[in-house]
């Protein structure tokens, strides 16, 4: 079976979170959720989303992609080791790794943006640049593994070009 992992954090985009949550099933995959804990967390707007699993119970080799939602859960979730770690190990096992928003904290807490083309949110320009990525204001950028987009405007963009890097 085909299986995603999304990373969910507290204040979390909810477009960013719900849009890739269920077009990744659409095209047949079981997607689980991580998250520091298990259980119930909240969104911007106050919208509530599960995780069913923890960062340190998830482990890479289960899965076939990682996503990663912005919003303010990023910033969150890059102080959570078990959380880098996974990243890193998406990176080294050459899976497709998505982030878009402010979701490339993460990658640059990982270690992983050096010599990588990205976009982000414009706010997150700066850390990606001193991370080692090339940063670039674009729709979306697919590269060495990494799908990135800006905002929730480039869901459409962004979630074609993960599914095309899953050979969908």
């Amino acid at each position: 079976m085909k299986k995603a992992l999304m990373f969910i954090g507290p204040i979390f985009d909810e477009f960013e979170f719900i849009y890739p949550y269920y077009r990744l099933q659409e095209a047949g995959y079981k997607v689980d959720v991580a998250g520091e804990k298990t259980g119930e967390y909240k969104g911007k707007t106050g919208l509530a989303a599960r995780a069913n699993i923890t960062f340190k119970e998830a482990k890479e080799a289960d899965y076939d992609t990682l996503v990663i939602p912005g919003g303010y859960a990023p910033d969150k979730v890059r102080r959570e080791k078990e959380a880098l770690d996974l990243v890193r190990a998406f990176h080294k096992s050459g899976k497709p790794i998505a982030m878009i928003c402010h979701a490339g904290w993460v990658g640059a807490s990982a270690g992983v943006m050096k010599g990588v083309r990205v976009t982000s949110s414009p706010g997150i320009k700066d850390d990606l640049t001193n991370a080692g990525a090339q940063w670039e204001d674009s729709e979306v950028v697919v590269d060495q593994g990494f799908v990135t987009s800006r905002a929730p405007d480039d869901l459409p963009a962004f979630m074609k070009a993960l599914l095309n890097e899953l050979g969908k």
